[in-house]
């Protein structure tokens, strides 16, 4: 009890102005246990004597806690622990009477339930109660907390946002029909008192399991439907807005959902008021939230229609390209200009030291990149529908798939469009001031150098392409330099950090479209690009260090990997930078990064050369060493170890006097299939089919009795996706198995080890390859 009473002590104190005192007590708190603390933070949550402020912050670190320190924590706990947290959760949300408590304890569930789902779905799937789901939807029922109920809904979106649609399947009837009747009340609320806050949130919950549930979403169609064309159609007040345009998504998601067959009799009434909206567009003020719903819902309308939404493009199209075409206002200012605008106008501020800073009005951005993936999607959908519009949209903005509807034209047409969009993307690479927006603009420039090919770039786009990605790497240092001095600032608290975590992934994000551009380059022009890619290589070389931050390295070798990949065995001359860090991250602590070097062993033994032998000799048995440690299977380690299987089966096949194959090859056929990582899964069935085709007696086995182990693996590769029709080693697996077919002692024998959905991705695999 005293350890408690010192623990609310400490929460007041982490909320004191006094500066030193917080400090110091921010250094208390982080040297208790996390085990402690979760034990602490939740009897503090659920103490009815305790002062509300302490129960919030309590609520707000317990919540930050399963947040960030989840896996180093909750694992660890016992089972009975486990099971005391979910019991105390559930307790809070139906007993506490203070909103704003269980509120946030709405939170903390939610929270909690993601990362079960997440990274341990073994823990969520073996508690049968499905606890956090009922505990959510009895509190959206709660008539006398209208914002609590809000907060339970949006909850719930977050959780099932992230639940796998196996989980929810058994849940699905109960949950839909919880949502229908708490919708129907709120409807006659909304029309009664004018209240909306609730309703709006249910209708993203019904939209965000419609999503998740996809065509077992079909029988509660028409259970909504109507209730949803109903809000379209008559909420056109200012102030249901927000509600409006929440329930278009909605309707466009459930469309979505449950495909164009069921769809289909409400898609003419649904098009109409989606038109009616897009007639009034003009009218909409600029802030007006319809208008980024409607620039969604227009997009999942034309998936749904295939071709037939081809017809609806003029009607689209000029709004659409009026928010593609927002120019975002940006200034330099000094101390003084600062001080008349703050950052509630939509402004946003970088210091640029010596007084000035530099502005950009960021309102408006999001749509803009709202609607240039909209652009993307139709020109995906309709190719050649969407023609007559490539060349206005063009001059806009950049994308792949807008030159291979421009492909129809010819080849003359096709290189005119690539000189005209290529001048300006290169530009705006350099000079486009949103992050979001330069992404796009990036990620487009990389997949329109791999469909243009060899030639594309001439010599000045590649000296100024040179300049360009210089500069984003250097940028990228000097910004993480600058987080670091934050982080000895005085005024530095958690706050300071979760911005400075937001800035590192946006950082983080543009690295990885370098990458993009830089592969894009290197498997378009080959070794003779590497002259060129000297200017980088030193930057390159300084993010694989090993103090660089985990995602540095990750892609630092990614692009390592492509020099390998596409320039080999012009490679090797800059091995002395690369062979040896990578071949220590095999055995890195991030997940990523082992992805990243294993991938990099593949490519080595596929395409390096002579020179890289001894290399993959020595690698081989690192990435055995990964492959069988104990949690080489979990969630967050799968695709790394998926990698390494794939580098091992690969050094095999293509460099066999590197590895004792008879040795290693036993193990190898007991890590397959691969389940995740789809293209790496290919190459070790390919691999597995020379092996089979060879007659190699390892994998066939004394009379060839590893044919039912060989069946096991075909039929999970097929039913877990891994394979499909139009790979070519399909047909070769179907060869195997109808070879196996004509001896029917030794087919029964193969089959009869299969359970139900195995043998049902063999007849599946007979019958399209």
């Amino acid at each position: 009890m005293a350890e408690q009473q010192q623990f609310y002590l400490l929460l007041g104190n982490l909320m004191s102005p006094d500066n030193n005192v917080r400090k110091q007590s921010e250094e208390t708190y982080d040297t208790i246990p996390g085990q402690n603390k979760i034990t602490f933070l939740l009897q503090a949550v659920r103490d009815a004597s305790a002062a509300e402020e302490v129960k919030q912050m309590a609520a707000v670190l317990l919540r930050r806690l399963l947040s960030s320190s989840f896996e180093e924590i909750y694992p660890g706990l016992t089972l009975e622990m486990q099971t005391a947290i979910k019991t105390e959760l559930l307790t809070s949300i139906q007993q506490e009477t203070s909103p704003n408590i269980r509120k946030k304890v709405c939170d903390i569930a939610a929270e909690l339930s993601r990362n079960l789902i997440g990274n341990h779905p073994e823990i969520l799937t073996a508690y049968k109660d499905f606890w956090v789901y009922w505990s959510l939807l009895q509190t959206m029922e709660d008539q006398s907390n209208p914002r609590v109920q809000a907060h339970a809904a949006a909850a719930l979106i977050n959780f099932t946002e992230d639940c796998p649609k196996s989980l929810l399947i058994p849940y699905l009837d109960s949950l839909v029909q919880h949502l229908h009747v708490i919708m129907v009340a709120k409807l006659q609320e909304l029309i009664q008192k004018g209240t909306k806050l609730v309703l709006e949130q249910v209708v993203t919950s019904i939209a965000s399991v419609a999503d998740t549930a996809e065509e077992k979403f079909v029988p509660y169609y028409d259970m909504f439907m109507p209730s949803l064309k109903h809000i379209v159609e008559n909420a056109v007040q200012k102030e249901l807005r927000l509600l409006r345009g929440k329930t278009i998504e909605c309707i466009s998601l459930i469309g979505l959902a449950v495909g164009k067959e069921k769809f289909m009799p409400d898609a003419s009434a649904v098009m109409q008021l989606l038109l009616k909206t897009q007639t009034d567009f003009n009218d909409l003020e600029d802030d007006d939230p319809q208008i980024s719903y409607m620039i969604s819902a227009w997009a999942r309308m034309c998936k749904i229609l295939g071709k037939e939404f081809q017809q609806y493009l003029p009607v689209v199209m000029g709004p659409l390209m009026k928010t593609a075409s927002i120019k975002p206002e940006v200034a330099l200012l000094d101390t003084q200009d600062m001080e008349n605008i703050s950052e509630d106008d939509g402004w946003e501020f970088v210091n640029l030291g010596d007084q000035q800073s530099f502005g950009i009005k960021t309102a408006g951005l999001e749509e803009k990149a709202t609607a240039c993936q909209m652009l993307v999607c139709y020109a995906k959908e309709l190719k050649e529908g969407f023609v007559e519009y490539t060349e206005q949209v063009v001059k806009l903005m950049s994308m792949p798939l807008l030159l291979e509807c421009a492909r129809v034209r010819g080849p003359e047409y096709l290189t005119q469009m690539w000189h005209f969009m290529c001048d300006a993307l290169i530009k705006a690479i350099g000079t486009e001031p949103d992050s979001d927006v330069l992404s796009e603009i990036m990620h487009s420039f990389a997949k329109c150098i791999e469909l243009m090919g060899d030639g594309c770039l001439n010599n000045e786009h590649f000296e100024e392409l040179g300049g360009i990605l210089k500069g984003k790497l250097e940028e990228h240092f000097k910004n993480q330099e600058l987080r670091q001095a934050k982080r000895q600032d005085e005024d530095y608290d958690e706050q300071v950090e979760e911005t400075l975590q937001d800035e590192d992934e946006n950082d983080v994000y543009i690295l990885t479209k370098v990458s993009d551009i830089l592969h894009s380059v290197f498997s378009s022009y080959k070794e003779k690009v590497l002259p060129w890619f000297e200017q980088l290589l030193q930057l390159i070389v300084q993010l694989i260090c090993p103090n660089r931050p985990w995602a540095d390295r990750q892609w630092g070798l990614c692009i390592f990997d492509d020099v390998v990949e596409h320039c080999s065995p012009a490679s090797f001359k800059y091995a002395e930078y690369f062979l040896r860090p990578m071949l220590q991250s095999l055995c890195d602590s991030s997940p990523e990064v082992r992805q990243a070097a294993a991938y990099g062993v593949g490519v080595m033994a596929q395409y390096g050369g002579e020179n890289y032998r001894p290399f993959c000799t020595e690698a081989i048995p690192l990435l055995v060493r990964v492959i069988q440690a104990a949690d080489s299977r979990s969630k967050e380690n799968v695709n790394a170890t998926e990698n390494c299987i794939s580098a091992v089966g690969k050094v095999m096949r293509f460099r066999p006097e590197c590895v004792n194959v008879n040795e290693i090859l036993p193990h190898w056929l007991s890590w397959l299939p691969l389940n995740e990582d789809k293209e790496e899964a290919v190459h070790t069935f390919d691999f597995l089919c020379d092996l089979i085709e060879s007659n190699n007696p390892i994998v066939l086995g004394p009379d060839n009795s590893n044919l039912p182990k060989i069946f096991l693996i075909i039929a999970d590769g097929v039913a877990n996706e891994s394979v499909k029709s139009e790979d070519a080693c399909s047909k070769r697996l179907a060869n195997v198995i109808r070879q196996v077919q004509v001896s029917a002692g030794l087919w029964t024998q193969c089959v009869s080890t299969l359970n139900e959905t195995q043998q049902k991705a063999i007849q599946d695999l007979l019958n399209t390859a």
